[in-house]
């Protein structure tokens, strides 16, 4: 129940003890939830003249809103690219599994396919709430096939497209009907790319920037067509340059849109960015940054050969490469030092297999931000990006009960949806 009719009559939890992320700061208090949303106490104590049914004491941990993934293709052997006769199923492993990572909503995400994949995929997976069963899906991410094939990084160059003259009927011919679609990222130096960019967003789907060699001024444009997020930042796109910063321009343009906040994903696993990237990147525009996992099929499983859509990918150690091109073991002879995470040569990166909480971890790590900055980018920013900050990304009174308990180091201790617990680590139990 999340605040519907009965919700009066609802038991009233009391979480006690515990440091809340509230209004961007850590404040000890109670946490009081009905209904599966969260409680003004002073209207359950002066209007209704009621006091807690359970009072749960959280032992000093910290309690923040559940994080939120953007752009997840799969994980446990799961690939939400594959043309399966179940999918459903497979979403539903993935989304029970993320609860202990601390994630709470998700965007299941296709790489590039061939359309009867996107025709047969797409239908099969709905928006759909959270619960015990697992994080609820707020719809699907479509990374490509509209993307530059110089930056297409892991995507099949043999499924990549181009607008035609009719460009969004040449899109719903791709993908089929949108109403499960929430992202859609694509390259803005297409033609016809801002005719499909007003369309998406007319239909209150995000558009997102990426693998893409777009320079400042076609992104800029994008923006004003209403382009609102940047796809996992300095990965797959031009480089900064003085005279030109591309897509990564952005974070600090001032031909934008009055009031408009650009978001942006970053993969903060310690492979696709390096930590001085990330330390630029927040300073220049934390109110932005959205952690993303970019997880692949391969994410908590081991070393050797998973798929990504149509490719195979091989995993070794904390890295996923495209299958048969592993780094050369003497280093990165043919690729210039410049730029060690370009897809060139013998070093494609092909998504992470890093869990939500190890990113959010890595980012507090290596940026030096606060705890609540830290925690903010995996659940308010990427809730502002899909318009959803009155209910997700927060623990204000009447927002979503999703959240997420930790310890000190900010590993997860328990989940919770709606109010109900649905993930408990095993030391939390004792």
């Amino acid at each position: 129940m999340r605040g519907g009719q009965g919700a009066a009559e609802a038991r009233v939890l009391q979480f006690t003890n515990c440091r809340i992320l509230w209004a961007r700061a850590g404040v000890c208090g109670d946490l009081w939830v009905r209904g599966g949303r969260i409680l003004d106490p002073e209207k359950l104590f002066f209007e209704e003249r009621r006091v807690a049914d359970e009072r749960r004491d959280c032992g000093g941990r910290i309690l923040a809103p559940g994080f939120i993934d953007v752009q997840i293709n799969g994980g446990f052997g799961v690939d939400f690219s594959q043309a399966t006769e179940d999918v459903g199923s497979g979403v539903a492993l993935v989304a029970r599994r993320i609860l202990s990572h601390g994630v709470t909503s998700f965007c299941p995400t296709l790489v590039t396919s061939p359309p009867e994949v996107y025709h047969k995929v797409v239908p099969q997976i709905p928006v759909k709430s959270g619960g015990p069963h697992g994080a609820g899906v707020l719809g699907l991410h479509l990374e490509g096939p509209f993307i530059s094939r110089e930056k297409r990084g892991a995507h099949p160059e043999a499924h990549l497209r181009s607008f035609e003259a009719n460009a969004f009927q040449d899109l719903l011919a791709t993908y089929g009907p949108l109403d499960n679609v929430r992202i859609v990222t694509l390259a803005p130096e297409l033609g016809h790319s801002h005719e499909v960019i007003r369309e998406l967003t007319t239909r209150g789907i995000c558009v997102s920037l990426g693998h893409s060699v777009a320079d400042l001024r076609a992104a800029e444009d994008a923006v004003w067509s209403g382009a609102t997020f940047i796809t996992h930042l300095f990965n797959a796109m031009l480089p900064f340059h003085h005279r030109d910063p591309g897509i990564v321009g952005l974070l600090t343009s001032d031909r934008l849109p009055a009031g408009r906040c650009i978001f942006y994903g970053m993969i903060a696993d310690g492979t696709h960015t390096n930590p001085a990237a990330l330390r630029i990147a927040h300073r220049a525009h934390p109110q932005g940054l959205v952690l993303v996992t970019d997880a692949i099929p391969a994410l908590g499983l081991g070393n050797g050969r998973h798929t990504l859509g149509q490719q195979e990918v091989e995993v070794d150690g904390l890295t996923a490469y495209v299958a048969g091109e592993r780094p050369d073991p003497l280093g990165p002879r043919s690729q210039p030092a410049a730029c060690p995470l370009c897809s060139q040569g013998t070093k494609t990166l092909s998504g992470s297999i890093a869990p939500m909480d190890v990113c959010v971890r890595h980012f507090l790590q290596a940026t030096g931000c606060s705890v609540e900055s830290a925690l903010e980018a995996a659940s308010l920013h990427p809730a502002q990006l899909l318009g959803l900050e009155k209910s997700k990304g927060t623990l204000d009174f009447g927002a979503d009960a999703d959240f997420v308990v930790l310890d000190d180091s900010l590993h997860v201790q328990a989940t919770y949806i709606s109010g109900e617990l649905v993930w408990q680590a095993e030391a939390a139990r004792q």
